[in-house]
Formats: C-alpha cells, structure tokens, sequence
C-alpha cells in the first residue's frame, strides 16, 4: 500500500510555471507506475501524464503535450509534473495516483480506474 501527499499548487498567471510533488510513503515506491490527472469544475477526471516504475517510459495527453513534463526520483520517492506555459484551461485539482495493474503497460494508463491510489490532490488556477 502507497500513502500520496500532492503539494505544489497555487494561483499563477497565464504563461507561467509551476512544479507540483507527490510524495509517497512506503518503500516499494519504485514498484508502482504514477499518473498526474486533473479535474475542473463540473468535469471529468481527465489523465494528464503518466509514468512508468523506471521513469524511462511517459505520456502525456494531447492538451498537455510540449508544456507539461512528468519525471520521478525513485530514491525520493517523489513523482513531480512540471508545468510551464500555463493557460486558463488547466485550471484544475490535481491529483497524483499510483497502480501496480499490469494493465497500466497494456495502454491502459491514461484510465483513472487503473489507478488505485490516490492523493487528496492540489489546486491549479491560472488566471488570464
């Protein structure tokens, strides 16, 4: 079982930066994929990136492709999303989430159901 404490969130303006951390207990961190989702007000959870147990395999979804990087420090345990070029659109609660699923490595990882941990998430607003 995996604990996930997400931090990093705030009020930025459009164009802007910011890194968020998950944190995560537990000395079996490196056994577990991660996955940054998001979820604006009145919408789904949707996947933002995600990243393998190694970290030399990622995703990212469309929308966030080119500004939004996923990365991960085993030794940390600590998964982070760096965010840059920031628009009103993401504006959101960010959730990290952590699965064990072999499904994860079946093209399944951007399923909020393949996750089974999650964090209590962080608030994202960008204003314009």
């Amino acid at each position: 079982q995996v604990q996930l404490v997400e931090s990093g969130g705030g009020l930025v303006q459009a164009g802007g930066s910011l890194r968020l951390s998950c944190a995560a207990s537990g000395r079996t961190f490196s056994s577990y994929a991660m996955g940054w989702f998001r979820q604006a007000p009145g919408k789904a959870r949707e996947f933002v990136a995600a990243s393998s147990w190694s970290g030399g395999s990622t995703y990212a979804a469309d929308s966030v492709k080119g500004r939004f990087t996923i990365s991960r420090d085993n030794a940390k345990n600590t998964v982070y999303l760096q965010m840059n070029s920031l628009k009103p659109e993401d504006t959101a609660v960010y959730y990290c989430a952590a699965t064990q699923r072999a499904s994860y490595y079946s093209g399944r990882h951007y399923y909020p159901s393949t996750y089974d941990y999650w964090g209590q998430g962080t608030q994202v607003t960008v204003s314009s």
